[in-house]
């Protein structure tokens, strides 16, 4: 198989990269990527393509199957740029899937598309995927589910799978989860066990993670295996504040959901955040989703526990870890952190 991996350079799309690198049926892989990286692997080539504007169909022409993985977090600030490269760059690459004649199609939703649900028990792939509203990724996650949905109809000759992780954590990750989420205050030195004060203990707030080499690894069986439809990823045991403060050793405090949310607001109203509160409301609203049919069709089962993958994320956060890759880079220390400022917390994508 010949398989052209879209957004290659990030968190999922390295894992993927490296896992479909050793599988027998896969020839070739053809790496896309806004910012060419470092990194090389054995049977890969790079692109240097912007989904929002590059000839696609040029590159996906031979494929026997396109991942599409890019998506811009930022600039929280300015949603309609997130909307131009994640809404209609997925829009121009299920396109060109088309006219290049590519017989699947595995496009990265995720949990975020889902609409607001239980907490106490798990949904299946068959939950409305509306989003939350009130936040960009929810928004623009739920609208490209409904482009798939005319895709599906309109071209039923192609294999189309939506995988629908739960959200994906590693290493090499951390430093990049810390500049799109934490910012860059976030002292390095303060995450690991017996140095952080306390975890807020925030009602409702109980979700669910994956280590990015299990959520590739569904990716590699979802582009070998005659499968299709929607499957849901993610680790046991769903997690919640107290888990996390198990293991940063520390104590809860309980916070009001609306105290933590004013101080989040107030926190990127201030540019010292990038991540918009919006994100918070929808992190308090996302069902738990059930994994059964991701083990029973795809034949899926992850190696690492929710546990692990959470440990191995602060262990990266503690050590500025990173790869080389313009998303995955290490973190750069106070100079840095003072580009990030400069450059706009959130601002810029």
């Amino acid at each position: 198989m010949r398989v052209v991996v879209v957004g290659a350079t990030g968190n999922v799309g390295t894992s993927v990269v490296r896992v479909l690198a050793t599988d027998e049926n896969v020839s070739s892989i053809v790496g896309v990527a806004r910012r060419l990286p470092g990194w090389r692997i054995d049977r890969t080539d790079w692109r240097q393509a912007d989904v929002a504007s590059a000839d696609l169909t040029r590159i996906f022409d031979g494929a026997d199957a396109v991942v599409h993985l890019a998506w811009l977090f930022q600039p929280t600030r300015d949603p309609a740029t997130t909307w131009r490269a994640n809404v209609l760059g997925s829009m121009r690459v299920f396109r060109a899937v088309a006219e290049a004649g590519v017989p699947a199609l595995i496009h990265a939703s995720s949990v975020g598309a889902y609409s607001p649900g239980p907490k106490d028990r798990p949904v299946d792939e068959s939950w409305p995927t509306h989003g939350w509203p009130g936040a960009a990724y929810g928004r623009e996650k739920a609208y490209v589910e409904r482009v798939l949905d005319v895709f599906e109809n309109d071209h039923r000759s192609v294999r189309v799978v939506r995988m629908r992780p739960a959200f994906i954590f590693q290493r090499v990750a951390a430093t990049e989860q810390r500049r799109l989420f934490g910012g860059p205050l976030v002292p390095r030195r303060l995450v690991q066990p017996g140095r952080i004060p306390f975890v807020p203990d925030i009602p409702g707030l109980r979700l669910q993670v994956v280590h990015a080499e299990d959520a590739a690894e569904a990716y590699r069986l979802a582009v070998t295996r005659p499968v299709k439809g929607a499957f849901n990823i993610a680790a046991e045991p769903v997690l919640d504040p107290h888990d996390l403060a198990k293991l940063l050793d520390a104590r809860t405090v309980r916070v009001a959901p609306g105290l933590a949310r004013a101080a989040m607001a107030a926190g990127w109203h201030l540019r010292l955040l990038p991540a918009a509160p919006g994100l918070f409301d929808m992190a308090l609203r996302l069902p738990v989703m059930r994994v059964d049919r991701a083990r029973e069709v795809l034949g899926w089962t992850p190696r690492r526990s929710s546990w692990e993958t959470m440990r191995e994320m602060f262990e990266g956060l503690h050590d500025g870890a990173g790869m080389d890759t313009a998303p995955l880079a290490p973190d750069g220390g106070p100079v840095g952190r003072v580009k990030e400022f400069v450059s706009g917390v959130g601002g810029r994508p």
